[in-house]
């Protein structure tokens, strides 16, 4: 969110509904960004108060989430489906009472030792390098689902790493 934000020269910044947001004109279309500021796992109170108060259609969301079962350098677009684990995501579903939410799950890796630990700790060197291009790649990804459509963007970009 940070980068589309820094793509957009758009400011994260307002304080509400549990998170930081923004509201930018962008892909002939008006944009939110929404920064949960909540703990984790409990980032659907702030997306359920969110688009509630903006009556955003749940359709028009796309949640972005670290993913333990993709590698790092990995990223995957996926229209529906269960939360994979992904307690945030897992709350989001939840609290809006669907699995029918767009989301991009983007890999850091399956931990070697403590979950917990291992989420909150900085990866290697070599790990980091690889999320990073697929943080590059999952922007891209972003920008196309935001300016064309979710399915064509998934079609394009949920190829097998090479």
């Amino acid at each position: 969110i940070d980068m589309l934000a820094e793509d957009l020269d758009v400011s994260i910044s307002k304080k509400g509904f549990k998170g930081l947001y923004a509201k930018v004109n962008a892909f002939d279309d008006t944009i939110y960004l929404l920064k949960p500021m909540t703990y984790m796992n409990l980032s659907g109170e702030s997306v359920r108060e969110f688009i509630s108060y903006f009556k955003i259609d749940i359709e028009d969301i796309i949640v972005l989430v670290d993913d333990l079962a993709l590698e790092p350098g990995r990223f995957r677009l996926r229209e529906k489906g269960s939360s994979g684990g992904q307690k945030g995501l897992g709350n989001i579903i939840d609290l809006l009472g669907t699995n029918e939410i767009k989301r991009i799950r983007i890999g850091i890796g399956e931990p070697k030792y403590d979950i917990v630990d291992y989420v909150l700790s900085k990866p290697s060197l070599e790990e980091q390098e690889e999320i990073d291009k697929a943080l590059d790649e999952a922007l891209l990804a972003l920008k196309y689902a935001l300016k064309v459509d979710f399915n064509k963007a998934s079609s394009l970009f949920n190829k097998k790493k090479k």
